[in-house]
């Protein structure tokens, strides 16, 4: 029997999942609420193994299961951070785990892989920040992502900075307030006064203003600014998975999209006009619902390095997988 590993690390902890190669949406899971430090060297390659190594051991003891096939580790910041990980992080899992497959991909690989698995489309991830991710199968296409001071437009960051703009405009008096989300502000974060210094000294910013974003999304339905608001977000992020859409004439049985994240509990007063926004700026694109999450998405991608059939395009710093070992051998390997 063959066991592939799949790992989901972010800000909220580290999650692993276990299961059979064949069978990777019945997985047993491990959870740790501490999150993998992140220092000026990038993700520490060392604290993510001493809290996965022994959450594996257990996981299989669980099972009863024999050698790892495969592993790959999802994280948020791969791109960008994980220089470490790449550098120190396949020796080690090879001696602590005997795995010698092994995938490293950005959280945004993770969710495409696991809204859509190994098709061609575009993916958006929305929760406090916002990514859109295409792929042809050959190469991918990245569109915003870009943190909330210079992008993640139509996030739960961005969404709820808006709210919080049109609360003070109508503290203030000015046009575009909103009396509701004024009164939702004070209600939930207190007086106008205090919100800079609730504010700007805070690490978390971009969580502390995603907090704003269902009070925006309950007000929607009887405030026309709030509304707004959301009208605005849905064409933004319709915007990311244009950009990222593989077009017709490559695609030609044509493009897939699909959302995830937890943006999407916002439900209708967001989705309505999201998929308006999609139909509008994607004719040839279909909606789908995502098959899985980002846990399953690493799953899926260790299920397909231990057969020898990964499809998704391998990328040095977006998934990586030293040596090449599990990737299809007719699959050109992209630089950009």
């Amino acid at each position: 029997m063959s066991w592939v590993l799949g790992v989901d690390s972010g800000g909220s902890g580290l999650r692993a999942a276990l299961a059979e190669a064949t069978r990777p949406e019945r997985a047993r899971t491990a959870f740790s609420g501490e999150p993998v430090r992140t220092g000026g060297a990038g993700i520490d390659a060392g604290h993510m193994r001493e809290q996965l190594v022994p959450m594996v051991r257990e996981l299989m003891e669980q099972a009863g299961a024999g050698r790892l096939s495969a592993v790959v580790i999802g994280a948020a910041g791969m791109a960008t951070l994980g220089g470490r990980l790449r550098a120190e992080l396949p020796a080690a899992l090879a001696d602590e785990l005997g795995v010698h497959r092994l995938g490293l991909a950005a959280d945004a690989v993770t969710a495409y892989a696991g809204a859509l698995g190994d098709r061609p489309g575009a993916v958006v991830a929305a929760g406090t920040g916002m990514i859109a991710l295409g792929t042809d199968l050959t190469s991918w296409r990245r569109a915003d992502g870009w943190g909330h001071l210079l992008g993640d437009c139509g996030s739960g960051a961005w969404i709820g900075r808006a709210g919080l703009e049109a609360a003070l405009r109508a503290h203030d008096g000015r046009r575009g307030g909103s009396a509701a989300l004024l009164e939702r502000m004070e209600s939930t974060l207190g007086p106008a006064a205090e919100l800079p210094g609730m504010v700007y000294p805070r690490t978390d910013r971009p969580a502390v203003l995603a907090s704003f974003a269902p009070e925006v999304g309950r007000c929607a339905g009887h405030d026309r600014v709030a509304a707004g608001i959301l009208e605005r977000a849905a064409a933004h992020i319709a915007e990311a998975a244009a950009a990222v859409c593989p077009p017709a004439d490559e695609v030609p049985e044509g493009c897939e999209v699909a959302l995830t994240g937890g943006l999407l509990k916002l439900g209708e007063p967001l989705l309505g006009p999201l998929r308006a926004e999609l139909a509008g700026q994607l004719p040839h694109a279909r909606q789908m619902p995502a098959d899985g999450d980002p846990l399953f998405g690493a799953l899926r991608l260790a299920a397909s390095l231990a057969a020898g059939e990964l499809r998704l395009p391998a990328h040095p710093t977006m998934l990586y997988v030293p040596g090449g070992t599990g990737v299809r051998a007719d699959h050109e390997n992209p630089t950009g």
